[in-house]
Order: structure tokens, then C-alpha cells, then sequence
């Protein structure tokens, strides 16, 4: 199916870190059967395009172009495409993936052996148009907006995180880290029956945030210790999940040593370097750490429907936006802001 819209595009690449150019390109041409043509709208950055804007994300190389979450209208779509037609809002999953090893066998695809993810080890969508298979979008309600089409990704984030923890409902759950993840980890926690939720950080803007989320309870570490915090909000009931946000080691051995015996801590935070846990607490008390990668389409799908039924709550977490060649100045004000701001958009063609 041919294209029909503008000859050229505009493309923000990132050529080196702490450099983006802005290029005129080609727009997409011929679309194969499968593919479906979205002119992007919004995209978010987040904290792992911040780590490539510095140059420290280790399994990046450059030139990338960048952009991971994003939403768009579909402009066109292929011959055999049924799931969007032109003028319907989407979304799409960044994940490249093999298919042929044995986690992508067994349905388990966000942990492919080979992944490559778009924005990252691939090019990203932070140009006017875009191209992705049928199988990787997802359609918007109406009622959601652009805005919030480009949460759908860190929301998925949350709605993988949530489904790793083996039973939520009646737990007391901890959640440290209260950037845009950790805010919205614990509002899927919330919305799938834990019982009280206590979010745990150093930033006085952020934790406020939580609060306008609808979390009762925080603890701002700098002013409060966690173990005073745990004794506040859960007195001798203690709690039975943590999940770690910030990818940092305080967070991570303080789950270890005061969760309750037998319980499971959720790693979701990217760290920089290891941690230095105790592990014979780790074999002694029984405790079940996993991982956190990402997620699948049906993690989307949850999150399009939270989102649509007015169950989570975006408008706290975006800071700001910027416009399309404005890139190198929504990272900078990061730079300058990054603990008085939380989610910074781009608008593209809005």
C-alpha cells in the first residue's frame, strides 16, 4: 500500500550523548501487509533515555533516534491490518524480539535472548511518522488522550510489575521510589486489593505527587527513617511486598531486612552498580526476589483499560512539555529539575 503524505519528515537523532540533531528524511513509503503508519502525536521520556543522554546506558550506541513512549493517529495501515483503521488514536510496544528462543517459546517474549528495544538498541519513533506491525499496536479509546495514549507504556510497566507479585490483596505492600514508576506501580498495587501501601523517597516533590495519586501513606527517607516510617503505617502487621523503584542499594537492603519472613520483594529499578544485600537473611527468611522486565501486550491492554475506566491517575505525573525542536531543552530542564518533575512530554504534531 503506497503512502500518500508529506515527501519528507522531520527525525531528532541523537548522534552522541548530550547532542541531538534534527534531520529531514524520507518519509515512509510502501507499507507491507502487516504494518500500519502512525503519525506520532506526544512521546515521554524517561529515565533510561536520560541514562543515553548521558551516555551511560550499557547497551546503547549512537546515532539512536530515541522515543519509546508514544502515541499517534493511524494514517494508514496495510492490506491485512483489522485491528486499527485511519483516524483511530494507538500506541505500540517498542519490543523487538527473536521468537526463537526458548523464553520467546514459552510466551515469555520480554525476556527474549535477544531483545532490542526500540528508542535504544533500535530506532525510536521521535519523528513525524512512524511504522510498526499490527501485532505490536495497540488501539486508544477515544475518551483517552494523546497525553495519556503516551503513558500507556510506563503504565504497562506498572500492570507487569503488579502481576509478578504471587497474591496482593490483603498485603501490605512497600513501594520505594516515587518517580513516574514508583507512582504507578502503586496504583495497580491499590487497584488490585493490597491493603496498605507505604511509598518510600528522598524527594519531598515527588512523594506529593503519590499523595495526588491517591497514596496515604509516604515516608521521606531524609526526614523519617524506615524503620519509624513501618512502625507509623503498619504497626505490628508489618509488610509482605516490597517493590524496589529506585535502583538504588539503601532501598533494596532495607526491604531485605525488615520485610516479613517468607515474602517477596519485586526488583522493577535499573541499577547502576550491584548491591550488597544480606543474603543469608535473603536463605534464612525464605524471601522470594524477582525481577521485573518490561512487559507483554496483554500488560498493555491492562493498562489501556485502567486508564480507560478512570482507575489510574496520569495528570499528577506529567511536568511538563516541550515542543518537537525543543528536544535538547526537555533534557537539560531534567537535568535542572529531575527531582522537582516527574514525567516530561514532547509534542510532535499536535
Amino acid at each position: 500500500m503506497e503512502i500518500m503524505n508529506k515527501e519528507y519528515m522531520r527525525q531528532a537523532i541523537m548522534t552522541e550523548p548530550g547532542r541531538i540533531e534534527f534531520r529531514k528524511v524520507k518519509s515512509p513509503g510502501k507499507l507491507m501487509p502487516d504494518e500500519v503508519l502512525l503519525e506520532i502525536k506526544k512521546i515521554g521520556i524517561c529515565g533510561s533515555d536520560i541514562h543515553v543522554w548521558h551516555g551511560k546506558h550499557p547497551f546503547t550506541s549512537y546515532p539512536i533516534v530515541q522515543g519509546h513512549e508514544y502515541s499517534g493517529e493511524v494514517i494508514a495501515v496495510g492490506n491485512n491490518v483489522t485491528k486499527v483503521k485511519p483516524g483511530n488514536k494507538a500506541t505500540g510496544r517498542p519490543q523487538l524480539v527473536c521468537g526463537s528462543c526458548n523464553p520467546c517459546k514459552r510466551g515469555d517474549y520480554n525476556v527474549c535472548e535477544n531483545l532490542k528495544v526500540q528508542g535504544f538498541q533500535a530506532n525510536g519513533c521521535a519523528q513525524d511518522y512512524f511504522v510498526l506491525p499490527e501485532d505490536r499496536v495497540v488501539k486508544l479509546p477515544d475518551n483517552i488522550s494523546y497525553q495519556d495514549g503516551a503513558m500507556v507504556e510506563p503504565l504497562a510497566v506498572g500492570a507487569h510489575c503488579s502481576s509478578r507479585i504471587t497474591e496482593l490483596k490483603g498485603k501490605n505492600v512497600v513501594v520505594f521510589g516515587a518517580g513516574t514508576i514508583g507512582n504507578i506501580v502503586s496504583q495497580f498495587v491499590k487497584i488490585k486489593g493490597a491493603s496498605k501501601i507505604l511509598v518510600s523517597d528522598i524527594h519531598k516533590f515527588r512523594l506529593q505527587k503519590a499523595k495526588e495519586c491517591g497514596i496515604e501513606y509516604i515516608n521521606n527517607a531524609s526526614e523519617e527513617s524506615f524503620e519509624e516510617a513501618i512502625k507509623r503505617v503498619f504497626g505490628d502487621e508489618g509488610f509482605q511486598v516490597a517493590i524496589e523503584a529506585a535502583g538504588a542499594e539503601k532501598p533494596i537492603v532495607n526491604a531485605v531486612n525488615h520485610i516479613e519472613n517468607g515474602s517477596e520483594i519485586i526488583i522493577l529499578g535499573v541499577f547502576d552498580k550491584p548491591a550488597g544485600i544480606h543474603m543469608s537473611f535473603v536463605c534464612e527468611h525464605e524471601l522470594i526476589i524477582k525481577g521485573s522486565m518490561m512487559y507483554k501486550h496483554e500488560d498493555y491492554l491492562e493498562a489501556v483499560d485502567f486508564l480507560s475506566r478512570n482507575l489510574v491517575n496520569t495528570k499528577p505525573l506529567v511536568s511538563r512539555m516541550f515542543d518537537f525542536e525543543d528536544y535538547e531543552k526537555a533534557y537539560k530542564y531534567i537535568d535542572q529539575k529531575g527531582s522537582e518533575s516527574l514525567k516530561i512530554m514532547m509534542d510532535i504534531n499536535e
